[in-house]
């Protein structure tokens, strides 16, 4: 077999479904819509509303919220068929094997494998940041050389980051059914806070501050645009990074009951409440303040609270962004350990990630908790010791190149239902132009991210090619005849 019919060679689906049938499948549609909303509604819902506002969109950044959400919609029908048809652990990694190929798949993969790397340190990191703030204010003060990243304000290490990634691993390696009970009480309080924030916000609304709805397009001091259309495009790019979350969910579809209905209702039902949260609060904040006022605002939601006489609800909610990042750390932690676990599975990466644990002890059997050792290494590195802030670039440019894997996947997979895959209760309404729809949002949305975005994405899978040559194509399972 020659290297490019062997690049391009299908795994079979039954394969994977014996290999993942020793994952526990205990999650149900309750546990994945906090996973989802849980992953999708992070801190960001607090800080990036104000920040699209004042530099893209004013109060249309409500418009690029809706416009972020239909073309993540798009993608998340395309998610929901591929989940309920194949219900492996690895999400886009595992179905692109399936549908197209073992390289499709391999660089589907290798893109989400950036978005849980880096995603993990980020929210650890910005954990760490919150709750410094938030211990400031009651007069406790983490040292310098203890709070920063080595090399960045003096820092040597972020202990913070450390101890809440090492934290999240624990309760991971027990197993999901403990992290799920965790994640729905986490979850429920935070939007909780968030309707707290809606009702309280709109009693300081001012309607003037609609007005102009769209503001008339300039190019920025930077050279991006802000106001007309092109405005309301820019805040799209930067509001989709927080609709992404929904992976995270797919990852875990190996441990649903009941997959075929669990996972449709799980994926879109989180996508859709995230979306209303967004919009609300998006809509509550331009309308209490005119929306310059959020410039350069690392904490608009707090701070507009504070603005009106409301301390104990801005410090509620500081407390509340500190546990919405944890529940978003659980739900990646879960996703990208899962990831690895298919790669160590297939062969791609050392077997040792593929290996499940076998005795009961404290926790469930059959978790992925070498491949949960790796990531948590590589997250505590990465979060702790090292100033990151521009690899964040690769989260959105990676992901959304998988979402148009799986976009262009559903023409593969529609015609294999009810033969070799199974034919699958929810499928993606007005096929086939729905698919098409989805990737042509997905590349649009891919489009508007700066030129770093796209070149730190090119390097990455420059690296990701390397590493498939050198070891993966080597090492596979479809290399091994037994």
């Amino acid at each position: 077999m020659n290297v490019f019919k062997r690049m391009i060679k299908k795994e079979d689906p039954a394969v994977y479904q014996d290999k993942d049938a020793k994952l526990p499948r205990v999650l149900t549609v309750k546990d994945f819509l906090a996973l989802g909303v849980g992953t999708i509604v992070s801190t960001t819902i607090f800080t990036l509303p104000g920040v699209v506002a004042a530099q893209h969109a004013g109060p249309a950044v409500a418009l690029s919220c809706l416009l972020a959400a239909i073309v993540a919609g798009l993608v998340a029908f395309a998610y929901a068929e591929m989940a309920a048809a194949m219900p492996f652990a690895g999400s886009a990694y595992s179905w692109i094997n399936v549908v197209f190929g073992e390289v499709f798949g391999w660089i589907a993969g290798w893109a989400l494998l950036a978005e849980y790397f880096i995603a993990v340190a980020f929210v650890a990191s910005g954990l760490s940041a919150n709750l410094r703030g938030l211990l400031g204010s009651f007069g406790l003060n983490v040292p310098f050389f203890l709070a920063n990243p080595l090399g960045t304000k003096g820092g040597f290490v972020d202990l913070i980051a450390v101890v809440v990634i090492i934290l999240v691993a624990l309760l991971l390696s027990r197993g999901v059914s403990d992290a799920a009970r965790v994640e729905n009480i986490l979850v429920v309080l935070k939007v909780l806070a968030i309707l707290a924030f809606i009702a309280v916000g709109l009693t300081a609304v001012h309607w003037q501050n609609y007005v102009p709805f769209i503001p008339k397009y300039h190019v920025n001091a930077d050279g991006t645009a802000f106001g007309g259309w092109q405005g309301v495009y820019a805040g799209v790019s930067m509001i989709f990074l927080a609709y992404i979350g929904f992976d995270s969910i797919a990852a875990n579809s190996a441990e649903a009951k009941d997959p075929e209905h669990t996972m449709p209702r799980g994926i879109i039902g989180s996508l859709i409440i995230a979306v209303i949260l967004f919009m609300a609060v998006a809509l509550v904040l331009v309308g209490m303040f005119p929306y310059q006022k959020y410039a350069g605002n690392a904490e608009p939601v707090g701070w507009a609270l504070r603005e009106i006489n409301q301390p104990v609800f801005a410090t509620v909610i500081q407390s509340i962004a500190v546990i919405g990042m944890f529940t978003a750390l659980i739900g990646m932690m879960m996703a990208g350990s899962r990831l690895l676990y298919s790669f160590g599975r297939d062969g791609m990466l050392p077997r040792w990630l593929g290996k499940l644990t076998a005795e009961k002890g404290h926790g469930e059997r059959g978790l992925p908790n070498h491949a949960l050792l790796f990531l948590t290494v590589i997250g505590v590195l990465i979060g702790a010791f090292f100033p990151f802030a521009f690899l964040a670039q690769l989260i959105s440019a990676g992901t959304l190149i998988a979402f148009m894997f799986v976009s262009l996947g559903i023409y593969r997979l529609r015609p294999r239902e009810g033969k070799d895959i199974a034919d699958p209760a929810f499928k993606m309404p007005f096929y086939p132009v729905m698919p098409a729809l989805g990737f042509l949002g997905s590349l649009i949305v891919f489009m508007g991210l700066d030129v770093q975005a796209k070149l730190y994405s090119g390097i990455w899978f420059v690296v990701g090619l390397a590493v498939y040559f050198v070891y993966g194509i080597r090492h596979s399972s479809l290399n091994d005849p037994k």
